[in-house]
Parts: C-alpha cells; structure tokens; sequence
C-alpha cells in the first residue's frame, strides 16, 4: 500500500513522461527504492471529465518505475480509441494512477453464480475467453452500477456479443488503490 504522498510522486511521473515526449523536461526527477518493486499500474487521461487515454498493465512486470512512464506515455500517444494527445491539450489532460493489486481468480459454476460474485465498486474484473480478454478497473462502477450490465460491458469491450457465455471463460478480480491530480 502506497501512501498519498507516493501517489503524488507517481502523478508528476506520468505527466514527466508525457512532457518529454513533447520535447519538455520534466520538473523532477524521482529516485526512490520503492519506484524499483514491481507494480501493475492503469494510466486515465480525461480531458475535461470525458475519457482521453487508459492503458495499463494487468501483471506486475516491470518496476514501479518503468511501469508508471510506459503506461502514461501509451495513454497519451498509443491508445487505439482516441488521436495521440495534442500538446495543446497536454495542459488541460487529468492524469489519474490505479495501481493493482494481484489479481484473483473468481470460481463460479455459470454466468448467473459469477454475477453475483462481483461487488460493485470494489471489483476490477478480467475476463478471458479463447483469444479474447478484456478488463475494467473498479471505476467503472460508476457508469455501469449493476453487475450484469458490467458484465456484458466487458464482454463487448473484449470483442465478444454481450450474451456470449461458455464454460471457457475465465474470470479474475482486483483492487485498486487510486490518485488522480484532480484530488491533489
């Protein structure tokens, strides 16, 4: 667990990231054994409260570090639903860090028990299927409120009808501890 404080640091590392590919210096440079640990973080770009950016990593790999800067650079420039962000809008961007927890499998005997399972709010899921796989952080929550609808949300965001359902599909769930430069 991070503190706020960590959560900061992290913050000014993804908009240093960014500023750099824009050919800017970052403000600090951040060295700190912590940065070195292994951690799976989600970079959220919104620009003026409508999505901009999300990408992140589901397994912890890299270090902290190395995660942060990939994942905000990726947010801002490689997202494959939005037009790499505009130094223009580079000013007006809020950056938002989850950082994940390891995620769980969730065992369950049909789509209707897996439903249940879920807790709103709390629950990042990853659903697999065959070659398909998606995930939506715990955020997401709060457009999609009931465990169903989330479900079959994530089932389209995976490529799959809504209603596709198979004794294949696997499911995962996680946790985040979340900043966002809008609370800081």
């Amino acid at each position: 667990m991070l503190s706020n404080e960590q959560g900061r640091m992290l913050l000014l590392l993804a908009r240093g990231a960014i500023a750099e590919h824009f050919g800017q210096t970052p403000r600090e440079r951040l060295h700190a054994a912590w940065l070195t640990q292994p951690g799976a973080t989600f970079v959220t770009l919104t620009l003026h409260g409508k999505l901009r950016g999300c990408i992140g990593s589901l397994e912890a790999r890299l270090p902290l570090i190395e995660d942060v800067r990939h994942n905000a650079v990726a947010a801002a420039f490689q997202d494959p639903r939005f037009t790499p962000l505009s130094d223009t809008e580079f000013s007006d961007v809020s950056i938002e860090i989850s950082l994940l927890s390891k995620p769980d499998a969730i065992l369950f005997t049909n789509e209707a028990d897996a439903i249940s399972q879920l807790v709103p709010g709390r629950d990042g899921v990853i659903l697999e299927s065959g070659n398909h796989r998606a995930t939506f952080l715990p955020q997401v929550w709060l457009q999609l409120t009931k465990p169903q609808a989330f479900l079959a949300h994530l089932k389209n965001k995976a490529g799959l009808p809504e209603n596709h359902w198979t004794d294949e599909i696997k499911l995962s769930r996680y946790n985040v501890t979340k900043w966002s430069e809008e609370e800081h």
